[in-house]
């Protein structure tokens, strides 16, 4: 009997997570995006694109397609999204895991603030310099809007939408970044600050080894927690051990 998983997608991770389980005899993957990207890169398995239509659209979904198990492998700070699926997955009965690569950790030389929020992330900016280096997505934007004596230098995928900082340069750029492109765009835009999500893994964490280097401050947003009583893992493997499949052979 073929086993049905519905990736919730947009990371790295789950892109890899797809692959795995497409290559599986008797597993049918699909892997939902929310469709705020607008050239995803091709992937293994069946896609769809969009929303649910909230939780109970995600639970009638998981019943009609005969989901057996979710994975959430969204980004760590699509706290809607987990939202949904955690109370789909306790609606239906259908299995989630979601699979959260490890946040970062500072290490000597770091000189880190963590903040709870990106509006606390805004409100802490004006007493760490004027140039900023904000690379925290073009959707948080609006929660840094009001920051008339601040130069915001933001780093995107695609261009952001109003509102907008009156004083912003805005760089559209995908990573990975080495840690050479990262120090140059901080010494050629002048930079005093750092702000950033704790993303974790490594496409974007060359931006903070940069900021070590340059004795920079970094303003770090933390993660939101889990639902209650999700489970989590830290990786592919995590994913695969929890479904009862087995993890991937290592490349000759």
């Amino acid at each position: 009997m073929t086993r049905h998983v519905l990736v919730l997608g947009g990371t790295t991770e789950a892109r890899r997570l797809a692959a795995e389980l497409a290559a599986r005899p008797g597993v049918r993957v699909t892997t939902s995006l929310a469709g705020r990207v607008a050239r995803p890169g091709a992937l293994d398995g069946d896609v769809r694109i969009g929303g649910f239509g909230g939780a109970e659209g995600l639970a009638a979904w998981l019943r009609t397609q005969h989901a057996d198990a979710v994975v959430d492998a969204t980004h760590p700070f699509a706290v809607g999204i987990t939202a949904n699926a955690a109370q789909a997955a306790a609606a239906t009965g259908v299995p989630l895991v979601v699979l959260r690569r490890p946040g970062w950790q500072p290490g000597p030389g770091d000189d880190w603030h963590p903040v709870p929020s990106l509006a606390a992330a805004a409100d802490a900016l004006p007493g760490f310099g004027h140039r900023v280096f904000l690379t925290t997505g073009r959707l948080g934007l609006a929660a840094f809007a009001y920051l008339a004596e601040c130069h915001l230098v933001v780093r995107t995928v695609e261009p952001p939408e109003p509102p907008m900082p009156p004083d912003v340069e805005v760089i559209l750029a995908r990573g990975p970044f080495t840690v050479a492109d990262e120090l140059s765009l901080l010494r050629a835009h002048r930079i005093d600050v750092l702000v950033t999500k704790d993303s974790g893994g490594e496409a974007t964490a060359a931006k903070l080894a940069a900021a070590r280097q340059l004795g920079l401050p970094v303003v770090v947003v933390r993660r939101p927690p889990l639902p209650e009583g999700v489970t989590a893992v830290p990786d592919v493997n995590g994913a695969l051990d929890h479904l009862g499949l087995d993890r991937p052979r290592p490349r000759p």
